[in-house]
């Protein structure tokens, strides 16, 4: 795979993110259709996605899928890689 190229994340880094991604509930409930990519390409997909700006319409013949699923893999994990936001300061806390 080319993690390290597309993402910028050594292997190690990755590997750590995909486990992190999979105790999130990364594959979901269960029952359903299967995903027709596995978790670690879609983890990468992910990345790509916010590190390079390629539109759905340019990732989906990288991985081998349709724009609409692509959609789908951004929209399911996409939150799961996302930082946590940091804590606001509440106003007036200081006095």
């Amino acid at each position: 795979m080319w993690v390290e190229t597309f993402t910028g994340l050594p292997m190690g880094r990755f590997e750590k993110l995909l486990r992190v991604v999979r105790e999130g509930g990364g594959n979901g409930p269960g029952g359903g259709r299967p995903w027709r990519l596995p978790l670690a390409e879609r983890v990468l997909l992910v990345a790509v996605y916010y590190r390079t700006n390629l539109t759905m319409r340019q990732l989906a013949p990288l991985f081998g899928c349709s724009p609409a699923t692509v959609c789908r893999v951004i929209q399911r994990l996409g939150p799961l890689l996302a930082l946590e936001s940091a804590p606001r300061p509440v106003p007036g806390a200081d006095r």
